[in-house]
């Protein structure tokens, strides 16, 4: 079978955040198998989906792992799919994906982008947890919980500056949320092509820092979007790779806009459990 490594939030190869991508005929019925290709992968998620039947609310499973777990939500490896369904010709035009978070829809639009279409993650103010600025290398001015899809402590920095130059303390980090840590500012200048920069730290699965996060920008969008006015923004994950997630709340949905760069295609020959 084919395995392919797309680098997704991004347009050039080696930027963005790099996802494995498998097609497959079925899910195996244990999940050992699909651990074991993750850790192979060893990259912050890789993604398998199967077709599924004609007639029914999706038109393909999707599942992600990490290389420790299965997680419930990736952006990046939902694009990366998308973008080999698209780029393969597998699939045309809107493509619904059934998974752990209900139904998720990826539209291409004809200048090679990729809109997903996910639910806003709900923001719960919390107080800063004692240790946090210790374990980031920074002070917080505000933290919020957001929710069981992501489960992740969002905390606003100083500036752009701050989030930049984080060197954080990554197993410290895993005292303070069930998946990471996600840290961001509003950006210096916006004439740059973004409004708020952000970087996430995943250790409890696995993932120090994660280069380009789809899905901490259903947190980020509808917290940016309070504070700055508009309904549509640009996040740029400032991690050592870098790349740009366009945003725009709708209510209890987020659109994610990216493109995404196919820069391995190869075969598969462990094709059974081991």
């Amino acid at each position: 079978m084919r395995i392919r490594i797309v680098d997704a939030f991004t347009d050039r190869p080696f930027a963005g955040n790099p996802a494995g991508v498998v097609l497959l005929d079925a899910f195996p019925e244990g999940d050992d198998w699909l651990q074991k290709v993750a850790m192979e992968v060893n990259h912050a998620e890789t993604a398998f989906a199967h077709r599924l039947a004609e007639g029914g609310d999706a038109d393909w499973a999707l599942r992600w792992f990490t290389p420790a777990t299965e997680v419930a939500l990736c952006g990046h490896a939902t694009l990366a799919t998308a973008h080999v369904l698209h780029s393969t010709g597998t699939h045309e035009g809107p493509v619904r994906f059934s998974t752990r978070s209900g139904v998720l829809v990826a539209t291409p639009a004809p200048d090679g982008s990729i809109t997903l279409d996910f639910p806003t993650a709900p923001l719960t103010p919390v107080e800063i947890p004692d240790g946090v600025a210790e374990a980031l290398g920074a002070e917080a001015l505000a933290a919020f919980d957001t929710g069981p899809n992501i489960r992740d402590l969002v905390v606003e920095l100083a500036d752009e500056r701050t989030v930049v130059g984080l060197a954080p303390d990554h197993r410290a980090l895993a005292a303070y949320s069930e998946r990471g840590i996600i840290a961001t500012a509003r950006a210096e200048d916006p004439t740059r092509g973004y409004d708020f920069v952000s970087r996430g730290f995943f250790p409890n699965v696995g993932i120090d820092e994660d280069p380009v996060t789809g899905s901490a920008h259903t947190a980020l969008a509808p917290y940016w979007s309070e504070r700055l006015g508009s309904t549509v923004l640009t996040g740029l994950q400032a991690s050592s790779r870098s790349g740009l997630v366009r945003t725009e709340l709708r209510g209890a949905r987020t659109l994610l806009t990216g493109r995404a760069v196919t820069v391995v295609d190869g075969e598969l020959l462990a094709q059974g459990a081991t």
